[in-house]
């Protein structure tokens, strides 16, 4: 009987210790855009590697080559890589055209759909919208916030003046209407001071991203996700005050502004050139590094104020997905699972990426880590995003295009803007049949 138990025991530490050396000569590639959140991902995975032997690597490229280099491997069907943390935009296309492998099943087994923040779980993973499918585990959470000059704001000199000019107390603003006054009462290009820094960009996403946050605001929206109907919703009254809002900021803007986004919205703070800037919080680390930011220690953080409808957010941030041609779907998933875990995602959130785990989201560690925390945790339950259908590249060159053109041009007004692009939108989606 000894000798029969210990022949067993030695079978099944031969059993583990070769599956372990098999696992250990695996490999998994993770490929995302060139940013810190990727930095922290490469930390990250050292774990997984200790613990199952399997090495991944995070590859990366600038984001302006993002979405290029992604479509035309998915159009080859190549295996470059394993998982892609892709924009929430891409899940339609990702689902529709069989780049994506549908998580659903594993994704409800695992509880995802109760772990992750409600917006995180729609707006990063389901396709379509309300249909309960999945095509993604919600990676980085991110959205649009705000970071400002708390020495400004705080100066008492600067808050007698802005009293006696506003009739209320100079601080963070509760509404867009206080954040307009505090821009045009700090702009002053005179002493190479400007009132806020906005995103202006004409390329890809940023204007459209900037525009969302005061459009959903002032109670419009993008269109209807059921039946696509664009004309009057886009277009409302609310969507052209919102436009208009937009523009008016504009006038508070650095000089040359036409242009930007995350980088240059930075350095208008870096550089002590504005009272306040909108960024992707994604992006506020480097705020706090004295290394980076010789105004740290005076820079504060807040989330979206309110508008005539409410308080939301522009939805930036990513979702994990698994490649479809992959040959190395099984690791992929041992992979998510591992990420999945509420450690894992406190040890995310330690290092610097943006959880989507409710639990970690409410705790008081993570609230307290950083001053952008809370805001960010506030900010995570009043995100709204894009169109996420496969056409998303054409709908989005409409509005890039055609908000460029009012905002910083000047050519036309926010209402033809506004019905210009409505027009437009119909157009592509019934020409994709999905306007009848």
């Amino acid at each position: 009987m000894f000798k029969k138990m210990k022949m067993f025991s030695l079978v099944a530490v031969f059993f583990l210790v070769t599956s372990g050396m098999a696992l250990a000569g695996e490999s998994l590639s993770i490929f995302w855009a060139e940013w810190d959140p990727a930095t922290y991902l490469q930390e990250l995975v050292l774990d997984f590697e200790k613990e199952t032997g399997i090495k991944v690597t995070v590859e990366t490229t600038p984001w302006g080559d993002f979405q290029t280099k992604t479509f035309r491997e998915f159009a080859a069907k190549g295996d470059s890589w394993d998982l892609i943390v892709g924009d929430s935009q891409w899940l339609g296309a990702g689902a529709t055209q069989g780049h994506y492998v549908e998580l659903t099943d594993w994704f409800i087994k695992n509880g995802v759909d109760k772990s992750m923040a409600p917006a995180t779980v729609v707006g990063y993973a389901e396709y379509p919208k309300g249909s309960k499918k999945y095509w993604a585990v919600p990676l980085e959470g991110d959205a649009n916030g705000w970071s400002y000059r708390k020495d400004w704001f705080e100066d008492p000199k600067e808050k007698a003046a802005f009293k006696k000019k506003y009739g209320f107390e100079l601080g963070v603003p509760d509404t867009w209407a206080q954040l307009r006054d505090i821009a045009e009462f700090f702009h002053r290009p005179d002493q190479g001071r400007y009132g806020l820094a906005i995103y202006t960009q004409k390329d890809y996403d940023a204007l459209t991203m900037g525009v969302e946050n005061v459009l959903f605001a002032w109670g419009a929206d993008l269109g209807d996700n059921k039946t696509y109907k664009v004309d009057g919703i886009l277009n409302s009254k609310g969507g052209i005050e919102a436009l208009a809002f937009y523009k008016e900021l504009y006038k508070f803007t650095p000089p040359d502004w036409g242009n930007a986004f995350f980088q240059a919205n930075n350095q208008a703070i870096t550089e002590g050139l504005v009272a306040m800037s909108m960024n992707y919080f994604a992006f506020f680390p480097a705020l706090i590094n004295p290394a980076v930011n010789k105004y740290a220690k005076v820079t504060g953080f807040f989330s979206m104020p309110k508008g005539p409808a409410g308080r939301f957010a522009a939805l930036g941030g990513q979702g994990a997905s698994i490649i479809k041609y992959s040959k190395k779907q099984d690791l992929a998933f041992k992979f998510l699972e591992w990420f999945i875990r509420d450690d894992v995602q406190k040890r995310w959130a330690e290092l610097g990426g943006y959880t989507c785990n409710g639990n970690v989201l409410k705790s008081d560690a993570f609230l307290n880590d950083t001053p952008y925390n809370k805001a960010f945790y506030e900010t995570m339950f009043m995100v709204k995003d894009f169109w996420a259908v496969p056409e998303y590249a054409e709908l989005l060159e409409v509005s890039q295009r055609n908000w460029h053109q009012y905002i910083v041009e000047g050519k036309g007004t926010a209402k033809e803007a506004m019905d210009t692009i409505a027009k437009d939108w119909e157009v592509i989606f019934k020409k994709h049949g999905r306007l009848k």
